[in-house]
C-alpha cells in the first residue's frame, strides 16, 4: 500500500470526463496522489476534443487509453469520483464517494469542452486541498 493518497475517477466511457479529472489531479498533484480513472462501457478511444481541451492548459492525455472499471481499482482507492456512470461502481465500506454531476462532453464542440474542463479543474482544486491540505497551504 501507499502512503499517498489515491483517487479514482470514473464515467461511462472513460473517455471525456473522467480522462480530463485524472489528468487535472496528476498534474495539479505533483504525483502525491496516485490517480485511477475507468468506465462501466470503456470506449474505444479518448474523446479528441478532450484531448485538445487539455491540451491548451498544457496537460498532454493523448498517451491515456480508456480502461475498464473494476471493483480492484475502486477498493483500493481512497476516493472514487463518479461522473455519471450510475450505480454501476460497486461500493466498498471505507471508500468516499461523491457524485459530480458533469455534462458529457461527448459529442460537444470545443466551446462547451472548455466549460467542462474548467468545472473539473475547479473541483479537483478543491479535492486536492482536501487531500493534501498540508501542500494546499503552501501553494
Amino acid at each position: 500500500m501507499s502512503d499517498r493518497p489515491s483517487a479514482m475517477f470514473v464515467c461511462v466511457h472513460n473517455a471525456g470526463r473522467s480522462q480530463m479529472a485524472a489528468g487535472f489531479m496528476r498534474e495539479l498533484s505533483g504525483g502525491q496522489v496516485e490517480v485511477r480513472s475507468a468506465g462501466s462501457m470503456p470506449a474505444d478511444q479518448i474523446n479528441p476534443v478532450a484531448v485538445e481541451a487539455m491540451r491548451e492548459v498544457g496537460i498532454d492525455i493523448t498517451a491515456e487509453r480508456p480502461k475498464v472499471l473494476t471493483p480492484e481499482a475502486v477498493e483500493v482507492s481512497d476516493v472514487v469520483i463518479t461522473m455519471g456512470c450510475g450505480d454501476v461502481c460497486p461500493y466498498f465500506p471505507g471508500v468516499r464517494y461523491e457524485d459530480w454531476v458533469l455534462e458529457d462532453p461527448a459529442g460537444q464542440g470545443i466551446e462547451k469542452v472548455r466549460e467542462v474542463r474548467d468545472e473539473i479543474r475547479g473541483r479537483i482544486e478543491q479535492l486536492l486541498a482536501e487531500l493534501l491540505p498540508a501542500t494546499a497551504d503552501q501553494a
